[in-house]
């Protein structure tokens, strides 16, 4: 007699897969728009441009995962914020071309199907959509026996904006005198964790439950914060003001991101004492004994995005800003640029001579 469950003796249970779709389907479908004109679980999915305003339409992607922030997740056994990270990392990145969030995909692989956990997952992933003002309309789960640990997984996204053409914001237009506004950051985002990771469980050997007293919460509380998504306060302040330029604080910090946006004769000069810095980066300063150039390298140190603007708008920005509860600072000024000064400086001085 042949057998017909050799395939779940493999390590792969499409049974579990199926239920899996019963599972999400609520979560996805409280992020579908009337753009979206297909159900959960087909092959493909469509997205109608007919139903949206744009003359010369431009379509934005990225993609992205959250990196080893994962393996904290891992440690907590705690999966239902991750999905929030991985959708943030992507979105975020397409809000500095001026795109409006369409839709967002994701893939995630795991050793061994756990319902319980790959929905929570996903129920993060749509909460995200819900945040970044977009639809979840597709992804792929994939069992991989073998490959990974026991509840062991990884995560990747994809995000899809449109921006008119002639709408496209790359920094181009940025010039000497405009003013720099530093969206806060809630913590980490998801960016530097292969050594926070390294300070607080080798170095320090704290558990995911030991509380951090500066931070007065327990390390998996601080380490699995959710990154911000930034849509809404982009969207308004694009639309009342002049914004030359964006960028996303990540993985390279300050000195990496910003001068993807100047232009080659443009200095930014940033006023380091100008914003609140968490508590969890002098924290960590301090215990791994990290450079200051490094801290604003790695991390992001309290501002998660920024947006240039011109030197009148700074006030109306800002005040809109704080009238969203969006924690917002004033954080410098582009200068020209000498030839032999780096394009991004962080100094201690007066704002207004920054």
């Amino acid at each position: 007699m042949k057998r017909t469950d050799l395939y779940k003796e493999a390590g792969v249970d499409l049974d579990a897969a199926n239920e899996l779709v019963a599972r999400i389907r609520p979560f996805v479908k409280s992020t579908l728009h009337a753009s979206v004109i297909t159900d959960v679980g087909g092959f493909g999915s469509l997205y109608s441009l007919g139903q949206l305003d744009y003359k010369q339409p431009v379509l934005v992607s990225s993609t992205d995962g959250i990196g080893t922030k994962l393996k904290v997740a891992f440690r907590a056994s705690k999966h239902d914020t991750v999905g929030i990270d991985l959708v943030a990392m992507s979105v975020n990145d397409i809000l500095v071309q001026g795109a409006r969030p369409l839709f967002f995909l994701d893939y995630l692989s795991i050793g061994r199907m756990n319902l319980d956990l790959v929905t929570d997952i996903i129920s993060g992933i749509a909460e995200g959509c819900r945040q970044a003002k977009c639809s979840l309309i597709g992804g792929e789960t994939a069992e991989m026996p073998d490959f990974y640990g026991e509840n062991e997984y990884d995560l990747a996204g994809f995000a899809v904006g449109i921006v008119e053409k002639d709408s496209i914001i790359d920094g181009s237009e940025i010039s000497v005198g405009d003013q720099i506004i530093g969206l806060a950051s809630n913590g980490l985002h998801s960016n530097g964790y292969s050594l926070v990771r390294r300070i607080i469980f080798q170095e320090l050997g704290l558990s995911p439950d030991d509380v951090i007293p500066e931070c007065g919460c327990s390390v998996a509380e601080e380490l699995l914060r959710p990154t911000c998504i930034y849509t809404e306060a982009v969207q308004i302040v694009t639309r009342d003001f002049s914004v030359p330029g964006m960028a996303h604080i990540t993985g390279g910090g300050f000195y990496d991101n910003l001068p993807r946006i100047l232009p080659s004769a443009c200095l930014a000069r940033l006023r380091k004492d100008s914003w609140e810095v968490p508590s969890i980066f002098p924290f960590l300063q301090e215990h791994g004994k990290i450079s200051e150039h490094e801290m604003y390298r790695v991390f992001n140190n309290g501002i998660g995005f920024t947006l240039v603007v011109r030197a009148r708008d700074l006030d109306g920005a800002l005040e809109i800003l704080d009238g969203m509860g969006e924690k917002a600072y004033h954080i410098g000024t582009i200068h020209g640029l000498v030839e032999i000064e780096p394009p991004v400086v962080i100094e201690l001085c007066e704002i207004l001579d920054c």
